[in-house]
């Protein structure tokens, strides 16, 4: 199940290319409003609405999610934006380093000890990036963008007190009233694509819109079901499978450039990533020596 959600999750270009012709902003709201909808279905389906009475007491929780909610849709937002003016490329290099700004993170706000190979995988992405940066002329602000709004998002996410349904059920659902309101707004405006189109029985993308309440809930939740039934360390590999999707579909799909210098800078990130993972998997399989007993 982990591994069809990552793989899922790494063919979200071929879906947002579908809609390219619509804003990524009002993609955005509609991602929001039809993943809360679907999401309530679930919800009432498995009789799991008890979580939500109980947090209007306590409001350190819905804080939490107030921010961690802005973080996703920041996150939702920037990706679209980035697979619809053909930046797949930046955008899978966001998620190959959001593992380590996950490690940084952990550094800085939650002080955890880096152990030394840790902050050697670190320094030579760190290196990777500024070598991306100065052939380009610029930061790769796409992929920094990505990886630390979905890195703070984990953090937030990994001290939050509910799990991945409820805790995304509640995200959207506090994004829904600015979503459903920007909605209503490019409507009597119209500019709305869903609105205009709506009526238009040989246009497609209403219908694509409304999927993408599905398309965001879906993998979620078969993430949520496999991720307990298999390793931390397998699910640390699996986590490759998205990006390294989306990098070849922005190649080989897309024809976006990636010439030699620019397969430098993710050579080293990924033999920062390969140190990163090795490490992490011996430190979960190396031998225990058994302890001597008295004589």
């Amino acid at each position: 199940m982990a591994t069809a959600s990552y793989t899922i999750w790494g063919l979200f270009p071929l879906y947002f290319k579908s809609i390219h012709a619509v804003a990524p902003a009002e993609i955005l709201v509609h991602r929001v409003i039809w993943a809360m909808l679907f999401l309530a279905v679930v919800l009432t389906y498995r009789r799991q609405w008890g979580w939500l009475p109980g947090l209007l007491k306590r409001p350190a929780i819905l804080l939490g999610f107030i921010s961690s909610a802005a973080l996703l849709s920041a996150n939702w937002f920037t990706y679209i934006w980035a697979v619809n003016n053909g930046r797949v490329v930046d955008s899978s290099l966001g998620y190959f380093i959001t593992p380590l700004v996950n490690v940084l993170l952990g550094f800085i706000l939650l002080r955890e000890r880096l152990r030394p190979i840790q902050w050697l995988s670190v320094a030579i992405a760190a290196c990777g990036v500024i070598w991306l940066a100065f052939q380009a002329g610029h930061l790769p602000w796409i992929s920094l963008a990505l990886a630390f709004t979905f890195g703070t998002y984990g953090l937030l996410r990994k001290t939050a007190k509910l799990g991945a349904l409820e805790g995304l059920s509640l995200e959207t659902l506090l994004l829904l009233p600015f979503s459903a309101g920007y909605l209503i707004y490019l409507c009597n405006t119209g500019n709305s694509t869903f609105a205009s189109d709506l009526g238009n029985t040989s246009v497609y993308i209403p219908w694509l819109l409304v999927a993408a309440g599905p398309v965001t809930a879906i993998p979620l939740l078969l993430f949520a079901a496999g991720a307990r039934r298999i390793p931390l360390s397998t699910l640390g590999l699996l986590q490759y499978i998205s990006p390294t999707l989306q990098l070849l579909l922005g190649i080989c799909l897309y024809h976006e450039a990636f010439n030699g210098q620019r397969l430098s800078g993710f050579l080293i990130i990924w033999f920062a990533l390969l140190i990163y993972s090795a490490e992490g998997i011996w430190r979960v399989y190396k031998p225990r020596i058994p302890a001597t007993t008295a004589q």
